[in-house]
């Protein structure tokens, strides 16, 4: 699947990156018939801090590339076990025309490698092992023609994808910095030998406490089905207690005191806790300058009302290839960066506004007492948990029943991220 960096460096684009983001942009992109040089700096299989868990919005994106998602390892799941205020119930996935009534679970391990296959499978060149470091600038224009890594090599293109995460080196290159006033979330997992690593339901705990403050943020648990549970945490940055607590100690307590019937005892952890960033709610812009797209965490494609990301990250990689296709077919110059330009301005059309009641969202539940008053009354309510369900997953038909009208609603009307 690697390609030896002596053989054709240059293409019409480069995506730097192979995760879901990038490999779903390399995917679309050889699909369109464009030549596609994909470089990752790690080599595969490779671990990624990540919950695991896809909703019925990410399996979409996966159905869309032709996953084979009945092939072994992937764990299918009916809905979300709500646990907090007392309370536990479950909640099936929505029967939606647009998404399947199914998640998925399946490890970054892996999960990685199957969508950089379909990139090369679809025609992408992929060469592992190549730790890009920046940008290659036009001396007169100033725009990406390439990019340079830490081994010395260049290599050449018509455009150049920034598909490398929350700490993108592309992006911080192009000068382009994250928004203080988008939230930001952290979040920390590893993974314990269950009994109950089949479940039929993932499951989130709506009640993280540190000492006696209420914190804003969930817990979670993703049944893998080979033995082992994804136990993790997500927080985010609204409260005054991000960045003093100690996330892996706040974990191991979390799991300590879960029911013994998880099997989350220290003699049962299979992994070691690992942590990673949030970039939340489109937090470094513009998503297009002088050359340089953004997919994916490196424009911060993620949901701020769950922490989503790689639904996102596939859904922004397929927007940009759409795009990126338009602009480098059979144009002048000053055309394709006038079809380059238009691609932010797409990404804020589709989810400027969700991202925005994301925001307002996260900014109420960081205030002490709403994350408390939330689950105590709104917990006991099964039609108003559904609405949740709905709105925090982004999950809703363009014309469905009263609740996705409710929330399509909400987002038009609400300003662009």
């Amino acid at each position: 699947m690697t390609v030896p960096a002596a053989t054709q460096a240059d293409a019409d684009v480069i995506v730097v990156g192979a995760g879901p983001a990038g490999s779903a942009t390399a995917f679309y992109l050889a699909r369109r018939g464009l030549d596609v040089l994909l470089l990752e700096k790690t080599r595969f299989p490779r671990e990624k801090v990540c919950g695991d868990g896809l909703t019925p919005r990410a399996v979409q994106q996966l159905l869309n590339m032709g996953v084979d998602i009945d092939a072994p390892g992937w764990v299918r799941n009916k809905g979300l076990r709500v646990v907090g205020g007392g309370m536990r119930f479950e909640l099936d996935w929505p029967q939606l025309q647009s998404f399947p009534d199914f998640g998925l679970v399946r490890t970054r391990k892996d999960f990685d490698q199957i969508m950089a296959a379909h990139a090369v499978k679809a025609g992408a060149r992929l060469m592992e092992g190549v730790n890009v470091t920046g940008p290659v600038l036009d001396d007169r224009s100033g725009h990406v023609v390439g990019v340079r890594t830490k081994d010395g090599a260049t290599y050449r293109s018509r455009l150049v994808v920034a598909a490398d995460g929350n700490s993108t080196r592309m992006a911080l290159g192009m000068g382009l910095h994250k928004r203080e006033d988008r939230p930001m979330g952290v979040a920390v997992r590893t993974y314990y030998q269950s009994p109950r690593h089949d479940d039929d339901y993932i499951e989130t705990w709506l009640e993280l406490w540190d000492s006696e403050t209420l914190l804003p943020g969930y817990g979670w648990i993703f049944p893998v089905g080979d033995g082992t549970c994804n136990v993790g945490l997500g927080l985010l940055n609204t409260s005054e207690a991000f960045g003093k607590i100690d996330y892996r100690e706040l974990l191991k307590r979390w799991c300590r005191n879960m029911p013994a019937e998880w099997g989350f005892t220290e003699d049962n952890m299979v992994g070691p806790i690992r942590g990673a960033a949030l970039p939340m709610a489109f937090n470094r812009q513009p998503h297009y300058t002088r050359g340089l797209v953004l997919v994916g965490d490196s424009g911060g494609a993620i949901n701020p009302f769950n922490g989503e990301g790689i639904a996102y990250a596939m859904e922004t990689g397929e927007v940009a290839a759409e795009v990126i296709a338009k602009a480098l077919k059979d144009t002048t110059a000053a055309q394709q960066e006038r079809i380059l330009r238009t691609y932010p301005q797409v990404l804020k059309d589709a989810y400027g506004g969700y991202f925005t009641l994301g925001r307002l969202f996260v900014e109420a539940i960081g205030k002490p007492g709403v994350m408390s008053f939330g689950t105590r009354h709104g917990l006991p309510h099964p039609r108003l948990m559904r609405f949740a369900l709905k709105l925090l997953g982004n999950l809703t038909d363009r014309r469905g029943d009263a609740s996705d009208r409710i929330i399509n609603a909400l987002s038009k009307v609400a300003p662009p991220a």
